[in-house]
């Protein structure tokens, strides 16, 4: 399937001249920049970075319509198509960069994003949800630390110290400092830090784009890439599953959009359940129902997220702990650690129910 042609009549010279730009590389952040934009009113010139990664654009490609259909101008830029692509993406957003008086970005991680971010002087910055990362962001801004993800290992290699001076100049733009404004806006639980403000996301846009879901019978369970990221035994996973499927009636896996064909192909076969690959986030998804009236969650994002899309809803969200044998070798006390805190605290900020891992053999 071809991109989608988000270049329509005057969207180049609206990007050029716009004062709010915002920049997505997922379909969530897009998601949350146009729940942004609806809380404050703005019109947003986007630029879709899409990733090489085909289930990511598919639904890339649906949210660049939502954000069209909602009144912002959408740029799609082919950042990753080769060689060429990286300095052609800059030389193009180089002037909109220069000239927009706001930044609205969801992934403070992403090198790309920070190399963007060096060659910018925004007068203010919004950094929206990119899924629980948020929350090590403003951890890791607050202690002035370096901006690493929190399931891979802090060392730096070669690349990483080439790559450090951009990503200083990034975490200074993205800091607060006299005439720059620095907003978070989050559904996360966030450590509040001197000079930037929090702003609370409760999906109002998503709610009252799609109504009130058809709540059915059974449970759902949403998938988690946490084997994709090397976090988790793929055989414990599995079996995870497979017993959380058993126990509480889960008919439906909703994939999360970076698990592997091969082991979804494997879950299918050794649950029974039927697995589902969404075409637009899992909170926009379930908000359009129809959705089991329970649906089970490792730690993840929508542990945080759907308690407060489907907070008119009477359907419940049950996180399930993780045991300390489901873990890799390569996974630190930090990433263990940060899993925990994930639950911890949708536990104490939306009162779930939390489940024990399941027992294995």
């Amino acid at each position: 399937m071809s991109e989608p042609q988000t270049r329509k009549a005057g969207t180049a010279g609206a990007t050029e001249t716009a004062e709010t730009l915002a920049f997505a590389e997922s379909p969530v952040q897009l998601l949350n920049i146009l729940e942004w934009a609806s809380a404050t009113e703005t019109e947003c010139a986007v630029v879709v970075l899409p990733p090489r990664d085909p289930t990511t654009r598919g639904q890339l490609r649906r949210m660049a319509r939502l954000a069209r259909d909602s009144g912002h101008q959408v740029r799609w830029q082919e950042a990753r198509g080769g060689a060429g692509a990286p300095p052609r993406t800059l030389a193009a957003l180089a002037g909109p960069l220069r000239r927009a008086r706001r930044l609205v970005v969801g992934d403070p991680f992403s090198r790309y994003l920070q190399l963007l971010l060096s060659l910018s002087r925004p007068r203010d910055i919004v950094v929206v949800d990119d899924g629980t990362a948020t929350m090590e962001f403003v951890s890791q801004l607050a202690n002035g630390e370096r901006l690493v993800r929190w399931h891979r290992p802090s060392s730096r290699g070669a690349a990483g110290l080439l790559f450090a001076p951009v990503a200083r100049r990034a975490v200074h733009r993205l800091s607060p400092a006299p005439g720059r404004v620095v907003e978070i806006f989050t559904a996360m639980p966030v450590r509040p830090m001197e000079g930037i403000t929090v702003t609370e996301n409760a999906f109002p846009w998503t709610r009252h784009y799609f109504g009130k879901p058809r709540v059915t019978e059974g449970a759902d369970l949403v998938g988690t890439s946490l084997v994709e990221t090397g976090v988790l035994r793929e055989d414990r996973y599995l079996a995870a599953v497979g017993d959380l499927a058993r126990e509480h009636h889960v008919t439906r896996y909703w994939a999360h959009r970076r698990e592997s064909a091969e082991k979804l192909r494997r879950l299918a076969d050794e649950t029974g359940v039927e697995v589902i690959r969404p075409d637009l986030p899992l909170e926009l998804v379930a908000r359009r129902g129809p959705i089991g009236g329970t649906i089970l969650s490792f730690p993840s994002t929508v542990v945080h997220t759907l308690p407060r899309v489907l907070a008119d809803t009477e359907v419940r969200v049950l996180v399930c702990d993780l045991a300390e044998g489901w873990f890799t070798d390569r996974v630190t006390a930090r990433a263990s650690g940060f899993l925990s805190a994930v639950t911890t605290t949708a536990r104490g900020t939306h009162g779930l129910v939390s489940l024990p891992a399941p027992q294995q053999t």
